[in-house]
């Protein structure tokens, strides 16, 4: 890995994982909005200048798309947010379907069970359709990545599914509870740095 992207990198660590002390801060505005979408967005220029392939620019894609989802819940509210979050899942599963290290049909039960679970959660029965079928292309994601040769972005794709059934959470039985709000964030960027490193440093071993 090249030594001088690497303060890039220990930059958008510090930028996602400051961004969760605002939880007990409560900065907002356009503050707010550049700290949340930096951490990510730093991960994007982090895997873009080490791209060297079509993969390579598909893991840039999936997290461009993370930071502008990011950006997007804040301004334009969660619908808008979550497409953009779709569209960047969507290029996910092409990212690990190319590499695909086991039998693609693995990732169907996934697949279907995260949208059921997200489907039960919430209270709002009028609101469970759409969260389905983005928790669809969310569990498609984790799927495929789980078997496709990245095994640490297995990981971090379970973990962006676990800080996303916690949001729907928050709209059923964890209404009112302080659990959501201390884990959606963490396990969120946790699960983006883990999607970035473990493609990325699979993609350069594979380049020797």
């Amino acid at each position: 890995m090249n030594a001088r992207i690497i303060p890039v990198l220990l930059a958008a660590l510090v930028a996602g994982g400051s961004y969760y002390a605002n939880h007990w801060i409560g900065i907002d505005g356009p503050a707010e909005i550049v700290w949340k979408g930096s951490g990510v967005g730093l991960l994007t220029l982090w895997t873009g200048l080490q791209a060297r392939s079509l993969d390579g620019w598909l893991i840039t894609a999936v997290l461009a798309l993370g930071a502008l989802g990011d950006v997007l819940l804040e301004t334009h509210g969660l619908t808008i947010g979550a497409l953009a979050f779709l569209a960047g899942h969507l290029v996910a599963v092409l990212l690990y379907l190319r590499n695909a290290a086991r039998p693609a049909w693995l990732a169907v039960p996934i697949a279907l069970g995260v949208a059921f679970l997200a489907w039960k959660l919430p209270v709002d029965r009028d609101a469970a359709g759409g969260i389905a079928i983005y928790a669809l292309g969310l569990g498609a994601m984790a799927g495929s990545a789980l078997v496709s040769r990245f095994p640490l972005a297995a990981l971090g794709a379970a973990l962006f599914v676990l800080s996303d059934l916690l949001i729907f959470a928050r709209l059923g039985p964890l209404a009112g509870s302080p659990l959501p709000g201390l884990l959606i964030w963490p396990t969120y960027f946790a699960g983006q740095a883990l999607i970035a490193w473990g493609v990325v440093t699979v993609l350069a071993r594979l380049r020797r």
